[in-house]
């Protein structure tokens, strides 16, 4: 849907003398008469004819504002549902993280189990076999007490025990562990083969290399190879707490709305009733409002489970006037004078919206000069007021006067004898 206004290069609460003026302006500066080497200059003309044919009647302009604010509320919404749809497969993702952090866990704590039962039966494998060296070489010594030979005997045991504890601890090392997984291969498992997962397993695997302070404490290497894959899922979970609170539930669409005021309710400041297409009926405060302005009211639009409630934005439209129009903050009216006060000046009286108003009318006045009577135009919401403009209209007499007409034609033609 085209935006009439931005065709114009006007704002959304432009009075209508505005939108005239950018109009005439617009319409000199692209006519095809203007642009004959351009192409797209009729297209443009007529794009910009039919903008100002909408917005200068106060009716199309207002079903028009209607159904734009209808399109708008239409994409807003789409982009909420996509933005929920976007949420739930983040959580997803992140349900699936958790659940292979868990498996990843189960799998580390049956490898502890099954090590420190491999490292408990070489120990006791250990201590059988110093045992029976012990009393091999006991038999050994009693049957030669040469304490050379006896030495040399007990130093080749003790070594052929180290030697079979060692080897033992390093089978039963290997069987529970196998080969150790690298921060790469630990982070994959967990979150998969994507560019974040790849990105925290390298920063983890460089905060390890560079032994960086990790919550006040110096990152220290693993006691063993089944440690470090539980070492390096902590250090992931405690960057991972680090990260900023989700952010708030999402707001619902604004609901659009339209109140027809009168001037008497702007110049009284009274909050005027609106029923929306719900049934519900909300007062709508008209401090510093005039025509065109949207009053928002928070908290006070649709309601969709999961969301925050939306707002409502309400139109101020004002009804016409017989003697008045509004113009931003200021009323206009015209003051219809004769052809001698207009030449001569007088002191006149003029209806405003408050009452009767006394004016000076300056000599030599035309048609379309105005008078500008300030604070009695509308109130700004600031403790100011618009000004009432009185735009003076020369008239004529009823009937037709000879002396005027001689004198006109005098004036004109010249005396003649």
């Amino acid at each position: 849907m085209r935006d009439f206004y931005s065709i114009l290069g006007v704002k959304r609460d432009a009075g209508a003398d505005e939108i005239k003026a950018a109009w005439r302006t617009k319409a000199k500066s692209t006519h095809p008469d203007q642009n004959r080497d351009d192409p797209n200059a009729h297209n443009r003309f007529a794009e910009m004819g039919r903008a100002y044919e909408v917005l200068k009647d106060p009716a199309k302009r207002s079903r028009y504002d209607q159904q734009r604010s209808k399109v708008e509320a239409l994409e807003r919404e789409q982009t909420i549902m996509q933005q929920r749809n976007a949420a739930r497969e983040a959580a997803e993702k992140a349900k699936q993280a958790k659940a292979n952090a868990e498996r990843i866990m189960a799998e580390l704590a049956q490898a502890e189990a099954e090590k420190a039962k491999a490292e408990a039966a070489a120990a006791a494998k250990a201590d059988a076999a110093k045992a029976a060296k012990q009393e091999k070489a006991a038999k050994a010594q009693a049957q030669k007490p040469e304490p050379a030979d006896a030495e040399t005997s007990t130093k080749t045991s003790s070594e052929g025990v180290s030697g079979q504890a060692g080897k033992a601890q390093a089978s039963a090392t290997g069987t529970a562990n196998g080969k150790a997984e690298g921060p790469e291969e630990t982070v994959s498992r967990i979150f998969g083969d994507s560019p974040e997962a790849a990105a925290a397993a390298e920063q983890l695997k460089r905060d390890q290399e560079d032994a960086d302070i990790n919550d006040g404490i110096p990152l220290r290497g693993s006691s063993s190879p089944l440690l470090a894959p539980i070492e390096l899922f902590s250090s992931l979970v405690r960057r991972l707490r680090r990260t900023p609170p989700p952010p708030p539930p999402e707001k619902a669409p604004d609901v659009f709305a339209e109140a027809v005021v009168a001037i008497s309710d702007l110049l009284e400041q009274k909050a005027v009733p609106v029923t929306l297409t719900d049934g519900r009926e909300v007062r709508v405060p008209l401090s510093g409002a005039t025509e065109g302005h949207v009053v928002k009211l928070k908290g006070q639009g649709l309601k969709f489970q999961g969301l925050l409630r939306g707002d409502l934005a309400v139109t101020i439209r004002i009804l016409r006037h017989d003697r008045f129009v509004v113009d931003g903050y200021d009323i206009k009216t015209v003051l219809p004078i004769t052809l001698e006060n207009a030449v001569l000046g007088c002191e006149t009286e003029v209806e405003g919206p408050e009452g009767v108003v006394k004016v000076t009318v300056p000599p030599w006045s035309n048609s379309d000069q105005v008078i500008r009577i300030e604070a009695l135009g509308l109130p700004d919401g600031d403790g100011g007021r618009g000004a009432l403009v009185v735009e003076l209209r020369v008239m004529l007499w009823e009937k037709p006067d000879e002396k005027v007409t001689d004198l006109m034609r005098l004036m004109r033609e010249g005396l003649y004898i």
